[in-house]
């Protein structure tokens, strides 16, 4: 990067600073982005943020529904709002995670906890449309642009082994397309595999090879919107350039990539991975990895870097303690093999119940060894986790430490960094983990407030450190717990200190062999700057955490 480049960029990012009682300072050096260090932002589209009032009701989908099962209001222009805001900016997250916003059934379904609709993205009626609870084209089209300009990346998320399911609004797909049994068992390969994941919930027939044709009520709604031949057009162009049968598979896989495409979306995560065959992962990472550097040949100047087509996979109860492989029990899988960079870690909950040493030293080791060049996706919160770590949000501060400090990518679920309630009156099953986003707290509440804080300083200090989540890890051994973090690479070099659970008042942080005395040093989390004095940096103040970093 030349100098002139570099300091106009300090100089906007000094710029564009804001005063304000919910806002840190920011450091205004460049950090080249990894994903490794990424820290992605998880949200439900429909429970976020509600931009657009007009979209609230479509398809007639008025039925009394049970409590947190159906529409609230949530949708991409919430989102494109947030951005705007600075919010994601300002607790240091460089990309954003959306439940899917492709068009869902339009009834109703009754599957055991109360009356339901699609809300949360992932029952698809047709992948080549947008649902308009969420939106449109263009204001998807809009987010992607936004996000982008504030260096922020975007994974939609792909739902490739089912279909939603049957309603009277919704007819089943026909069966050259999918089964609708023998529900899963998941004992074996195979009853995990080729079965319907739950009842009513059609299975993808994603092994198969064989050719089948458009369903009719496709074609139908195709013509009736008037893009029948657009469509029919491109499929062509699709399976005459990659060779491909035309499957169920592919077709999907077609219709995934094409918002990479038209809008240069960073990458995917993917739902329900085990219980699809893993080619149809490769697959959609060679076509998601074609169409994302073939935008980026197309739009040079809108591209954020050389960085490559992401994709993360959701295993269900995969840890990273078993390795690469997930075990099925008569057989098992390498999906780091078939297109995936890292797959979302089940074991981070488990591990937090331990000190911090004994989890960051574990990651730390594995991340270097048996996940070189690749990783996981840590998290301590989801949308169907319904054992989270700290369900009643007793331990905020904790959290946070433990998700934006573990070696590896983060992935903050919305309202971890607002203590949203996960225990909603009346809700049943993982319906009390969606809830509204909790913005009324963040406004009023002064304990909200300090939680959100806290959330920002760790959240901004690892956005600028890639040693932090993809360094190298040593404690320093002292009276109290302090660590290192080393990231090295080509003509890269990035150290941090960081102290944790520290006594209020005076305190002493030996920073021997990571800052030579007279290193001028900063910290962020008390916006105090100190030097290296006979391998020591001294502080006092009220706080518990000690965010080192050399001032630059």
């Amino acid at each position: 990067m030349s100098k002139l480049l570099f300091t106009v960029l300090v100089v906007l990012s000094f710029l564009s600073c804001k005063d304000d009682k919910n806002k840190v300072a920011k450091d205004t050096h460049t950090t080249p982005f990894l994903w490794k260090n990424a820290s992605i932002y998880f949200l439900m589209t429909d429970r976020f943020n509600n931009g657009n009032l007009n979209n609230d009701v479509n398809f007639n989908r008025n039925n009394e529904t049970a409590v947190l099962r159906g529409f609230m209001g949530g949708d991409i222009q919430g989102i494109t709002q947030k951005i705007n805001e600075g919010y994601f900016t300002d607790l240091g997250v460089n990309a954003i995670w959306f439940t899917p916003i492709v068009e869902q059934i339009h009834g109703d379904t009754n599957e055991g906890t109360g009356n339901t609709y699609g809300f949360h993205g992932y029952w698809t009626k047709d992948w080549t449309a947008l649902d308009p609870n969420f939106g449109t084209h263009e204001d998807l089209e809009e987010m992607v642009k936004t996000a982008h300009s504030k260096g922020i990346r975007i994974l939609m998320d792909a739902v490739l082994n089912h279909t939603g399911p049957v309603t009277e609004e919704d007819p089943v797909w026909p069966k050259e397309w999918v089964r609708e049994g023998p529900k899963c068992e998941f004992t074996t390969y195979e009853n995990t595999t080729s079965c319907s994941l739950v009842e009513n919930l059609p299975d993808i027939l994603t092994e198969s090879d064989a050719e089948v044709a458009l369903p009719e009520q496709l074609l139908t709604k195709w013509k009736n919107e008037g893009r029948l031949e657009q469509e029919l057009k491109e499929l062509e162009q699709f399976f005459e350039r990659t060779g491909y049968s035309r499957n169920p598979r592919a077709y999907i896989i077609k219709w995934l990539t094409d918002y990479v495409n038209e809008l240069g979306i960073d990458g995917y995560r993917v739902d329900t991975v085990k219980h699809a065959d893993e080619k149809a992962w490769t697959e959609l990472y060679e076509q998601g990895a074609y169409a994302f550097e073939n935008w980026k040949s197309k739009n040079p100047a809108k591209k954020l870097d050389d960085t490559a087509f992401y994709m993360m996979g959701e295993v269900y109860g995969y840890g990273i303690s078993g390795g690469r492989e997930y075990n099925f029990g008569d057989k098992k899988v390498d999906y780091f093999a078939h297109g995936f960079n890292s797959l979302i870690n089940f074991e981070l909950k488990y591990d937090a119940t331990h000190d911090y040493e004994y989890i960051f030293t574990k990651y730390d080791s594995l991340l270097n060894t048996a996940f070189k060049g690749k990783g996981v996706v840590n998290y301590l919160t989801s949308h169907d986790d319904g054992q989270p770590f700290d369900k009643a949000r007793e331990k905020p501060f904790k959290t946070a430490n433990i998700l934006l400090l573990t070696p590896g990518t983060s992935q903050i679920y919305y309202g971890d960094e607002t203590a949203r309630n996960l225990t909603i009156e009346g809700a049943q099953g993982d319906a009390t983990l969606r809830s509204f986003m909790n913005w009324n707290d963040l406004e009023t509440s002064i304990t909200t407030q300090k939680i959100h804080q806290h959330w920002m300083k760790l959240g901004q200090f690892r956005n600028s450190h890639l040693a932090v989540g993809a360094g190298n890890h040593q404690q320093i051994p002292q009276e109290h717990y302090v660590f290192g973090r080393t990231y090295i690479k080509d003509d890269f070099s990035d150290k941090v200190v960081v102290g944790l659970d520290l006594p209020k008042g005076r305190k002493e942080i030996s920073v021997k062999d990571f800052f030579a005395d007279g290193t001028k040093l900063r910290d962020t989390y008390s916006e105090t700057e100190i030097a290296v004095e006979n391998g020591i940096v001294t502080l006092n103040n009220e706080n518990e955490m000690v965010l080192l970093e050399r001032m630059k």
